[in-house]
């Protein structure tokens, strides 16, 4: 599992970058990718929707466009140099959001209260977490009784394009990362945790053992990505 302090600090490194890089790296699907996220959490009508690992706050500004006003919207996430990146953002809107907030919080000890929450999205950022099962347990806990989770993740291509896909992400994605953000090394982490992160089926099951009866997967873009979305049980909280 990733290194906490590490993962903090190569953020803060790449925080003023970050949106940059994303745009040129992806070619601009990221957009497409974070809309998928954000309409199926927006489906269910959520009242109050945590946006975790919210980095310089793209899905949150997103859900603040998709909902009404009256929505209260946290973008969440424990790297401040992220969060001041989505302010400065925020500021630039000049008065369009006032119902999303931002907040520094920790993703395996969220200061949220228990069944809080109607939604609860989190977009490329469970995969950095040090304990992926204690970070699903603690969104599980702050979600109210039939509230949803949606989990927008890298994942493991399908076959035949796999080759293609990591000839990109090992030898040409490091150094077009390195060039515009001048870290190469943030974007070497960045290959080798989606390299190492589960299948869409093996993460449906961590999903399941966090307490979430059933998953939905929507695989997006050959399977690179992949978005996973539950829906929390009517039974109390539990601690499996």
């Amino acid at each position: 599992m990733p290194d906490p302090v590490a993962v903090n600090s190569m953020f803060a490194r790449i925080a003023r970058r970050y949106d940059v890089a994303n745009r040129l790296l992806s070619g601009g699907i990221d957009r497409g990718w974070r809309r998928q996220l954000v309409k199926a959490a927006a489906e269910g009508k959520p009242q109050a929707v945590l946006d975790l690992a919210t980095g310089s706050g793209d899905v949150a500004f997103a859900l603040g466009r998709a909902l009404p006003k009256s929505t209260a919207i946290v973008g969440m996430d424990f790297c401040p140099p992220m969060l001041d990146e989505a302010e400065i953002k925020k500021a630039a809107h000049s008065g369009e959001f006032p119902n999303v907030v931002f907040q520094l919080g920790d993703g395996l000890d969220l200061p949220v209260a228990d069944g809080t929450v109607d939604a609860l999205t989190v977009s490329f950022g469970l995969r950095n977490m040090a304990d992926r099962h204690r970070a699903l347990q603690e969104m599980h806990r702050v979600l109210r009784p039939q509230g949803t989770l949606h989990v927008l993740e890298f994942s493991q291509p399908y076959g035949w394009f796999r080759p293609f896909y990591y000839v990109y992400l090992k030898f040409f994605l490091p150094g077009i990362a390195g060039w515009v953000t001048g870290d190469r090394g943030a974007y070497e982490y960045l290959c080798g945790s989606v390299e190492k992160f589960p299948n869409h089926t093996e993460l449906a099951e961590e999903i399941r053992r966090a307490g979430f009866p059933s998953v939905r997967i929507c695989r997006l873009t050959f399977g690179i990505v992949a978005l996973h979305s539950a829906t929390r049980s009517l039974s109390p909280n539990v601690r499996p």
